[in-house]
């Protein structure tokens, strides 16, 4: 095995491969302790019903809407066609040929069920997660934005464009997540939708304000590591790309950022994971993300164990893919 740069400081093969060995020892004891413990609650583990949770097989049953007589059955390979005519109303239904459940001449009301039906439909985790990663998703690239232009901005001599960087930096960082969720959903989300309900324009969701909260709160932290990327980069850069007659603007664009970028990658990583661990606060505006979803199959199924311990691996699964990906593109960057 190649030994890294890091690694030189062990000795010899022998003493690396004894701290391996006292890190897998490390790990079991921390499962096998965790494992005597839950065996010392008085509880039943469930793991074989939490894949209902992902996919399930959903009995679906095919009503009438309208109130009538059954006229005609016309039977297909391996459909069933009814046909049903009430007091001016005609309807036709396709049931599966064998769950057919009425017979010509029968009277039908609405709400009768006619025949019945399988089909495999997500489960309540699989969509929670991937609300999850949409909510990070899009809160990320417009975190993105908000936070290039407030970091250029908070390094503007223009006093206009720097104060207000500062003043937008200092009071989402001065507040928790949690309360400027709050402010974008009762506050902001009351004004803009009773303002668009009174020039007859449908209302917004609470997912939007939440992404909202989410992109403005990530901007700001995202503003102030690209502020010290750039400042990172030596003066004399500058000076340099100045004196060949570069703009400011070709400055930025051809020297500092480049370079820049290669600085705040590491940071930018951790504020994006950071920010799908914060997504799990949506579920206060009755956003059902992966943290809500859980919650209401942990009440409805009284399994708290299983499922809060496949909560934590789902937003382990997206914050080890993003970190992945993150030091892929790193190192793309910097070759």
């Amino acid at each position: 095995m190649a030994f890294s740069p890091s690694d030189t400081r062990m000795q010899s093969k022998a003493t690396y491969y004894f701290w391996v060995g006292v890190f897998i020892v490390f790990m079991l004891a921390v499962f096998s302790g965790t494992y005597y413990a839950t065996l010392k609650v008085d509880y039943v583990w469930r793991w074989y019903r939490v894949p209902q949770y992902f996919f399930f097989k959903d009995h679906v049953e095919i009503r009438s809407e309208i109130q009538g007589e059954v006229n005609k059955i016309v039977r297909q390979n391996k459909e069933t066609v009814v046909y049903i005519s009430g007091s001016g109303d005609q309807a036709k239904y396709t049931v599966p040929a064998g769950s057919l459940r009425v017979a010509e001449n029968d009277f039908i009301n609405p709400g009768d069920v006619l025949g019945s039906y399988e089909k495999w439909k997500v489960g309540i985790l699989l969509s929670g997660l991937w609300l999850t990663l949409k909510v990070s998703v899009v809160g990320i690239v417009i975190g993105i934005f908000i936070g290039l232009f407030a970091g250029l901005a908070r390094l503007s001599a223009n006093p206009a464009f720097k104060w207000t960087a500062i003043t937008y930096v200092e009071l989402i960082r001065g507040s928790p997540l949690l309360v400027q969720i709050f402010i974008w959903y009762f506050v902001i989300g009351t004004v803009v939708n009773t303002m668009l309900a009174g020039r007859g324009l449908g209302q917004l969701p609470p997912l939007w304000f939440g992404v909202a909260a989410l992109a403005f709160f990530a901007g700001a932290y995202v503003a102030e590591i690209v502020r010290a990327g750039i400042q990172s980069i030596h003066r004399g850069q500058t000076e340099a790309a100045r004196s060949l007659g570069m703009s400011y603007a070709q400055n930025m664009r051809h020297v500092v950022l480049p370079q820049a970028l290669r600085r705040i990658f590491p940071p930018l990583a951790g504020q994006f994971i950071s920010l799908i661990k914060d997504s799990s606060l949506l579920g206060i505006i009755a956003i059902r993300e992966l943290t809500k979803a859980t919650r209401e199959v942990v009440t409805t199924s009284l399994q708290p164990f299983e499922l809060w311990f496949m909560c934590a691996l789902l937003y382990l699964v997206l914050t080890f893919a993003l970190s992945m990906f993150l030091q892929y593109l790193e190192r793309r960057t910097i070759t």
